[in-house]
């Protein structure tokens, strides 16, 4: 049998920086745990971004404004540096309103409770006039890993409809954002040689840590280490496709699985969401899980968001919805 690591450490801590080590690694499992840990810290953890910019009087991000120092691409590079934290729900508007000579911070925006700004002292622009008012809204919504903006549809929608494509036209003025969601500024790995007994060949793992401020390193090392734990559970308990079992039914899958067993009150849906599911009788993971995309988007209550909100928190226990 493989002989086991020792448990991970904290060698280095600083802020939002933090350097994790992990000794007495089989040979070549260094690079195996900590390329695992690195892909999911970057891809898999959620965290909040602006996705949508409205700046009045700025039709698109190459536009200048009268008695604003900062053009409209230095404002919009400004509000991408702020960093959300979304306590309950999922997306928020959020609005800043400033008129006369002043320095405009990310603390001038006016934030709901539910939401919290980690770094309120980012400088977004300066206005040098005192006649001059600066108005904004950003849409700010969680979200996995990196989004390209051409990904994801826009949600400052107005109601009018095109006549030949009977889709929602877009409002005149808001500038589309690529969406960062992850909470990871950096994270690096390096791995050496250690001694375990007579061998000299076995791994020390370094696995470096920076985030944002939303979560601690040490919140998101345990969060990845989670999401591949949960991986490979459902690999072990024969649930992967092709692995020569056959398939367990909706109500063995409910009974085999604890995940599946949670209650859906337990995951922290909007209101809007939860009360759809309870309202269709779907109590459990499980009874999320026998159904497909395409079913729980027929269901009442059922909208495009409370569909992506559910595929979020299903994919964060290690289950997918199916598509058919």
């Amino acid at each position: 049998m493989i002989p086991l690591p020792l448990p991970p450490k904290v060698i280095h801590k600083k802020k939002n920086q933090a350097v994790f080590e992990i000794e007495g690694l089989y040979p070549g499992y260094g690079v195996t745990i900590g390329n695992a840990l690195r892909r999911v810290l970057l891809s898999s953890l959620e965290g909040a971004s602006i996705t949508e910019v409205k700046i009045k009087g700025a039709p698109h991000e190459f536009s200048t404004m009268q008695g604003i120092l900062e053009d409209g691409i230095i404002i919009l590079l400004n509000l991408k540096k702020l960093r959300f934290k979304i306590h309950e729900g999922d997306a928020y508007k959020i609005e800043l309103k400033i008129k006369g000579e002043k320095e405009v911070k990310g603390s001038d925006f006016k934030i709901p409770s539910q939401v919290e700004l980690v770094n309120p002292d980012t400088h977004i622009a300066t206005i040098t006039d005192k006649k001059t008012e600066l108005e904004i809204e950003i849409h700010v919504q969680k979200g996995l890993g990196y989004e390209p903006k051409d990904q994801r549809k826009t949600q400052f929608e107005n109601k009018a409809v095109s006549p030949s494509s009977g889709t929602k036209k877009t409002e005149i003025g808001v500038i589309a954002t690529d969406a960062i969601y992850t909470p990871i500024k950096n994270t690096n790995f390096q791995v050496e040689n250690m001694r375990v007994g007579d061998r000299t060949d076995f791994d020390k793992l370094s696995l470096e840590i920076e985030t944002d401020g939303t979560i601690t390193p040490e919140e998101a090392f345990f969060e990845a280490s989670d999401i591949l734990i949960k991986h490979f559970n459902i690999i072990f308990e024969g649930k992967a496709t092709g692995s020569g079992k056959k398939e367990a039914s909706g109500d063995e899958k409910e009974k085999t699985s604890d995940a599946a067993q949670i209650s859906v009150e337990d995951l922290k849906f909007t209101g809007r969401t939860l009360n759809a599911l309870l309202k269709n009788n779907i109590k459990t993971v499980g009874g999320i899980l026998r159904k497909s995309e395409k079913t729980l988007t027929e269901l009442e209550g059922m909208g495009e968001k409370a569909i992506s909100e559910i595929k979020r928190k299903i994919k964060k226990l290690g289950f997918e919805i199916k598509s058919e």
